[in-house]
């Protein structure tokens, strides 16, 4: 094992493995500050990808087809101070433990692991390494969050007694991820528990201060299945015939050609094709809706995950809670209301309403929400994440990264729980540790 890292001088070197739409969203952060960071590396075994994110870096960037180039050779020398683990949901656990085990600091996007085993596999290990690890859970980061949690923390609502948290993934947003999309089946990637709502569950604990402790879950994939296909239609979208296709909400001619008019070649465009970048390219999304997956009928997919789920709980102290995740909506902010025995809260990720029963008073609390989504930055949760992480390193002041190893692992053995739950009908106990 390498010794854990020192206080780097000047700006943080930082390498990437994976860059996708998670990765570059930081590196692109990075590259705009190259007083307080620099890509000193990126792995990714395509090399379109690894030039996205090299373009615009403060200096020269060594491009490796594998995460396993990011490894120290002979001579002990580490590339950079810390790597940004930004895989598909299966293959974080290999990479993740050799570079901690190489002394690398660590920002690893969620979830950790697709199973209960290599979670605790994983935290376990790094923990072993001392070095700092972080953890992508974007929500905890955002001046919303804040908000949110300075209302709680000041006592204000008196003794916390429920919460109730909706996370409203979106119509079109579930189809392009989680119907068409990298996260469409458990297999391949995670439960949606964790692909998605894993932020939720880490949520719901954080901003309470609580544990959840006691589970019971409830979903199924209700919609997305062949036998609620319109009447004639056909496997793909641009196949369907126009009185089928026009009335149906998912169809892809609705999504992508808009966006690509609208953004360019900006997401959800960009997990389509890489080369269509404004409305002159629309017959490279043609070509690429005709040949790739985002093209196909919603309805005639492969995929298996959840498209509604709900999770009762109980939280330490005997806070009691709900969760509801749900495809039918619009995309948007998620929304939570918490209740207290002086007071309650009403937020929807833009703003914060107070109602004081001392007095009868109620109070709305703004907050500079940039967007709900990837593309929008995760409620300005993303710069704050990453720019974090770069200041902790800098300064030595781990207490900056507020998502560590073991604040994951509850949320991620609450989502194994809610699964087994979900599976057989149980009410579950949520491990401690």
């Amino acid at each position: 094992m390498t010794a854990p890292l020192p206080r780097p001088e000047g700006p943080v070197r930082v390498a990437l493995a994976g860059a996708g739409n998670r990765g570059l969203t930081y590196t692109d952060w990075i590259n705009a500050h190259p007083g307080r960071a620099r890509l000193t590396a990126v792995a990714d075994p395509l090399p379109a990808a690894r030039a996205r994110a090299a373009a615009g870096a403060a200096g020269p960037v060594a491009e490796f087809d594998d995460w396993r180039g990011l490894l120290p050779g002979p001579g002990g020398e580490r590339i950079a101070d810390a790597v940004l683990v930004c895989t598909q949901d299966r293959d974080h656990v290999e990479p993740v433990l050799a570079l901690a085990r190489a002394g690398y600091a660590l920002l690893t996007e969620k979830p950790l692991a697709p199973g209960e085993e290599e979670t605790r596999r994983l935290v376990e290990g790094v923990l072993g390494t001392g070095v700092p690890f972080a953890v992508c859970h974007v929500l905890r980061y955002t001046p919303y969050t804040d908000l949110v949690k300075g209302v709680v923390d000041s006592g204000m609502l008196g003794t916390v007694t429920g919460i109730e948290h909706l996370e409203p993934v979106g119509w079109w947003h579930y189809a392009h991820s989680y119907v068409r999309g990298p996260w469409r089946s458990e297999a391949a990637s995670s439960p949606m528990i964790l692909a998605k709502s894993s932020h939720d569950l880490d949520w719901i604990a954080y901003v309470t201060g609580r544990r959840i402790e006691t589970v019971a879950s409830f979903g199924s994939l209700a919609h997305f299945r062949p036998e609620n296909a319109p009447e004639h239609a056909a496997t793909t979208c641009l196949a369907c015939p126009e009185a089928v296709e026009s009335a149906c909400p998912y169809s892809a001619r609705k999504l992508y050609y808009p966006a690509l008019r609208g953004t360019g070649g900006a997401w959800p465009v960009s997990h389509v094709t890489d080369r269509a970048h404004g409305p002159e390219d629309e017959a490279v999304l043609t070509e690429a809706l005709r040949s790739g997956p985002y093209g196909r009928c919603v309805y005639h997919a492969d995929n298996d995950v959840v498209d509604n789920q709900v999770v009762a709980m109980r939280l330490s102290g005997g806070i009691t809670g709900t969760f509801t995740m749900s495809a039918f909506t619009e995309q948007t902010h998620r929304q939570t209301r918490i209740f207290g025995s002086h007071g309650w809260l009403r937020g929807d990720g833009e703003r914060v309403t107070v109602h004081d029963f001392r007095d009868d008073t109620v109070t709305v609390h703004e907050t500079e929400a940039t967007g709900s989504n990837a593309a929008e930055g995760h409620g300005g949760g993303d710069t704050v994440l990453i720019a974090s992480f770069v200041d902790a390193l800098a300064t030595g002041d781990l207490s900056r990264i507020r998502s560590g190893p073991l604040d994951s692992l509850g949320s991620h053995l609450a989502a194994f729980a809610a699964e087994r739950s979900r599976h057989h009908g149980t009410v579950e106990q949520v491990p401690a540790r």
